[in-house]
């Protein structure tokens, strides 16, 4: 974690304060190779299976907290992944959708932990998965897309219909910023942020095992 101004507004404290954990999701060498179109077709089918089972987990628990007087101004029907996650693996694996690999099974553990009753843990989770995927997720969509020459149907979970993914992230901020969270809980969501990314990094190690080593 990097050392982020404690003055500074929240969101700017996340941004700061987990670059280092953000960078090192980003540069996965599972990633890259499903970018270079290098890996099988069935390896990015494992990924949208990983992702299924991490949105079930994750968009129930948005259900549990809907009415939280905090945590629910974060629950965006219009940022539901589960239905064209379903689509996706659908299409991708047909009725063999991979098992949750070790590195998911933590990852939606820990979910259930802080996820379901927890401001400052369903915020954290959130904030990375969501905000991840209106952010480099729309560089990789479409790029996996054309390495795997898919056109709508296997890549449904990059798009969101009707969403301005700059205009929502401003938004988003915006909401971070006016959160009533005590200080303790900014420091706890904070530290969230950093777990849910080294889930996230688990979760491609693991991938990247399976189909690279």
């Amino acid at each position: 974690m990097t050392l982020a101004d404690p003055t500074a507004p929240l969101s700017t404290r996340l941004r700061t304060g987990t670059r280092t954990e953000h960078d090192a999701a980003q540069g996965s060498g599972f990633l890259d190779r499903l970018v270079a179109g290098t890996l099988p077709r069935a390896a990015y089918a494992d990924l949208a299976a990983q992702h299924w089972y991490i949105y079930e987990t994750l968009e129930q628990a948005a259900m549990a907290m809907a009415d939280h007087p905090v945590a629910g101004a974060f629950v965006f029907p219009e940022l539901t992944r589960l239905p064209a996650l379903s689509e996706d693996v659908a299409e991708l694996s047909g009725r063999g959708q991979p098992a949750p690999l070790p590195a998911t099974r933590h990852y939606t553990a820990r979910l259930r932990a802080v996820a379901f009753d927890k401001p400052w843990g369903f915020i954290a989770h959130h904030y990375t998965r969501y905000l991840g995927d209106l952010s480099g997720g729309q560089y990789l969509g479409p790029a996996i897309a054309r390495a795997y020459g898919l056109d709508g149907a296997g890549h449904r979970f990059f798009v969101f219909d009707g969403v301005s993914p700059p205009e929502f992230r401003r938004r988003y901020r915006d909401l971070l910023d006016a959160a009533a969270l005590s200080r303790e809980d900014e420091e706890r969501l904070l530290a969230e942020v950093v777990e849910a990314y080294r889930l996230n990094i688990a979760v491609l190690d693991d991938l990247q095992q399976r189909w690279a080593s």
